[in-house]
């Protein structure tokens, strides 16, 4: 019963820590008008509203799987779900635009601090042929949250305001922190012995916020500006000294046994271009439809809806092709659908019936769950033994700089005001019979991931060494004395 109870327990705790930040992101979409004419904030205020918080989470995901491989991860997760749930209680009460932004780059650092933990706690309490189905479920609930997200945004904000979608987080918080209090998980080994190189950590937190924030302003400022320019020098000079650093150290920030993982980075890969290509496209469509469509944020959430539904109830379908087909061909699989869909949506116009839309963007779904699941499963079951924590922060931090990449590039490619000549009768303009070429170059941008596909390992390595046990099994049921001799003739040639 004990070993029973305390996976569950376990995976109870970090579903739901890793759902709280999922529902957090999109219930505050719904929620920023209200608090802006609340607190009177500028546009610019309530931008930095998202903006700080996206910053502080990228800037410190890898520090905090860092920490939670020699500290323990249970730790961190309780530290991060319960200073997330504090700075929630404090956005709620702040008095002013500037409260809420501090506040809510506090809630960032601790949301960082609990989302590499989720998946670590799983690979320490999960066997290996029971991860894929911890790491699927996990997925299925982070996509109820986030599609959930606006629909309890907009009953909170409707009935109680904007103070309420954060107040909501609190007992949330506390349910959490008890549940992993209750977990019971072997203490990890510590990776490397020593104090963290907290110049190493700066650089690294540095370069990432750097490259976010560029990446971020990309759909205001363009490729071509200054600020983008400029940005991107910081950057690649942030990187330059941080590798310097990483060379020189005897105990790097990512160790080697990380980055030589050739599953752990082609998975990485996978997740950074096909998450680009995903809400690229998303980005694209929801402009195509409110723009040139006329449709309200309603009718396109309907329109988008079946994408949703399918990552949902594709995850379990994805775990299954994974251990049944193996890791590389599940990934390609998953690859192949998601450009494909991808292409499809450049198709679309406004003459396209509405199964046209919900099959693509269905498809979309599907495809993006099959991938999702088979590399988080690989990042998490390849991960080197003491570095999980290091490694499922790298995993989150592709998943917030591919989404970023991805929306720079489709900006870069779209006109995101009418087009100058209003169509006959009225109504808004169209920018023609299809969402153009944006789409097609997020196709291409997704189709990149299927390179690193191609070097997963055909088969997990618990698998392979399931099937081996098996087949000894079975051996020594059929011929006991022939094994037996065997055996000794091989110790004993």
């Amino acid at each position: 019963m004990t070993g029973t109870v305390r996976p569950r327990i376990a995976l109870l705790a970090a579903v739901a820590g890793a759902m709280i930040v999922a529902l957090d992101g999109t219930v505050l979409l719904v929620a920023q008008p209200d608090l802006q004419r609340d607190l009177r904030a500028s546009v610019t205020q309530v931008q930095w509203t998202s903006t700080g918080y996206l910053l502080a989470v990228a800037a410190f995901l890898v520090i905090a799987g860092r920490l939670g491989d020699r500290y323990g991860h249970k730790r961190l997760l309780f530290v991060g779900v319960l200073g997330f749930g504090a700075s929630s209680a404090g956005i709620a009460l702040a008095p002013g635009p500037g409260w809420v932004i501090a506040l809510r780059i506090a809630q960032g650092v601790f949301g960082a601090l609990l989302q590499p933990a989720t998946l670590a706690l799983l690979r320490l309490v999960f066997p290996p042929d029971r991860l894929g189905a911890a790491v699927a479920f996990r997925t299925s609930a982070i996509g109820v949250a986030a599609g959930s997200g606006p629909l309890l945004g907009g009953v909170l904000v409707e009935h109680l305001g904007w103070r309420a979608v954060f107040l909501i987080n609190v007992p949330v918080a506390l349910i959490i922190a008890a549940l992993t209090l209750a977990v019971r998980v072997p203490a990890p080994p510590r990776s490397a012995p020593g104090k963290i190189d907290l110049v190493t950590a700066a650089l690294l937190a540095a370069a990432l916020a750097a490259l976010v924030h560029t990446l971020a302003g990309v759909p205001a400022r363009g490729w071509t500006a200054f600020q983008t320019l400029l940005g991107l020098v910081v950057v690649v000079g942030l990187a330059v000294g941080l590798v310097a650093r990483e060379r020189r150290t005897a105990q790097p920030f990512v160790p080697p046994a990380v980055a030589r993982s050739v599953p752990v980075v082609a998975s990485m890969a996978i997740l950074l271009v096909t998450s680009g290509g995903l809400f690229g496209s998303l980005f694209v469509a929801t402009f195509f439809l409110q723009n040139d469509l006329g449709l309200d944020p309603l009718a396109s959430g309907l329109r988008v809806l079946p994408m949703t539904v399918l990552m949902v109830l594709g995850a379990p379908v994805a775990d299954a092709a994974l251990r049944r087909y193996g890791a590389r061909r599940a990934a390609i699989a998953g690859q192949v659908l998601v450009v494909l869909a991808i292409v499809g949506l450049s198709r679309l116009g406004p003459a396209s019936p509405w199964p046209a839309w919900s099959t693509t963007l269905a498809a979309l779904g599907a495809g993006f769950a099959v991938v999702m699941v088979t590399a988080t499963g690989t990042v998490v079951g390849d991960a080197p033994p003491g570095y999980a924590g290091v490694v499922g922060g790298l995993k989150q931090t592709a998943m917030n700089i591919g989404p970023t990449l991805g929306i720079a590039v489709a900006a870069g490619m779209m006109p995101l005001g009418p087009s100058a000549s209003p169509p006959p009768g009225g109504g808004l303009a169209m920018s023609g019979p299809v969402m153009g070429t944006a789409p097609l170059v997020l196709a291409a941008l997704a189709a990149l991931g299927l390179l690193p596909a191609s070097l997963l390992p055909p088969r997990r390595a618990h698998d392979a060494g399931r099937r081996d046990a098996e087949r000894d099994l079975t051996r020594d049921r059929v011929h006991p004395g022939r094994t037996a001799s065997s055996d000794a003739g091989q110790k004993n040639p």
